[in-house]
């Protein structure tokens, strides 16, 4: 499933002063030390251009097969709601709390879905002309303004974030009892919303953590660092950007419409709470 981008390396601007400084060398240091316990459980992850480079926030890329990924990445949006769908405690709930957790916890639900569906992909990068060169272009600034809203793609740091994340995922091998656990400490995440039946969901998400840690204790004999190891990735699960996740995947077949509002129709949830 490994796939990379293949591109010649370019020096980065960031990289041409004071590189060889006491500061930097320290700071490196111990930025290596800090890494060392992830390189003794996790393989080397797939890396676009100079990925520790600040610059990266500002490179875009576009999935480099979008109609086979696509049409991937849909399939599993339809299993995701078919998980939400199948679980009555879900519904039991007020519809205002169902809207609340699904529009804050869509993003990571569906990273664990192209997970577990063994989801990759490859990005391509991609430039936006200068503003010189489109005024030596005499570019009208129609053009412009569709240039900016649909090939300016996701951005290249998140990109590899999101790449990354899938293949920490992967190195662990997680079981479908695991995704399924996982899915529901998810689910049940209330985060800074406040619900109308928040004793509800919070038992909900700790039954779920506990029926994880019981699984991998049984499973794995009493092998409990592997329970904080996950616990580790659904921190990095909830900081994916969703706006990475539309931009990349749906963009081209929601149009102007969100995610959010996809996944409320396709799951019945109340129409005039949009």
């Amino acid at each position: 499933m490994a796939s990379q981008v293949a591109e010649k390396p370019e020096k980065c601007q960031c990289d041409t002063h004071h590189a060889k400084s006491i500061l930097y060398e320290i700071l490196n240091k111990e930025h290596r030390n800090e890494t060392t316990w992830h390189q003794q459980y996790f393989r080397p992850y797939c890396s676009i251009g100079n990925s520790g480079c600040s610059c990266v926030d500002s490179r875009r890329v576009v999935l480099k097969t979008p109609e086979i990924t696509c049409r991937r990445a849909s399939e599993v949006l339809l299993k995701t709601s078919a998980f939400i769908r199948n679980l009555p405690s879900f519904y039991h709930m007020p519809w205002e709390d169902q809207v609340a957790l699904i529009q804050q916890n869509w993003a990571p639900l569906f990273v664990l879905g192209l997970a577990q569906e063994g989801v990759d992909f490859e990005l391509r990068e991609i430039s936006a002309p200068s503003l010189l060169k489109k005024i030596l272009l005499n570019q009208s600034s129609t053009a412009s303004d569709e240039l900016g809203s649909s090939s300016l793609g996701a951005s290249l740091a998140e990109g590899q974030k999101l790449k990354n994340l899938l293949w920490k995922l992967w190195d662990l091998d997680v079981s479908a009892k695991e995704y399924a656990y996982l899915k529901g400490i998810i689910l049940f995440n209330s985060g800074q919303h406040v619900l109308k039946c928040f004793p509800y969901v919070q038992t909900l998400q700790q039954e779920a953590q506990q029926a994880l840690m019981e699984f991998i204790s049984m499973m794995f004999n009493r092998h409990l660092s592997r329970f904080a190891w996950i616990l580790q990735l659904l921190t990095s699960l909830r900081d994916i950007d969703a706006y990475v996740i539309e931009e990349l995947f749906f963009r081209s077949i929601l149009g102007e419409v969100t995610l959010n509002e996809l996944l409320l129709k396709i799951l019945y949830i109340k129409p005039d709470c949009l």
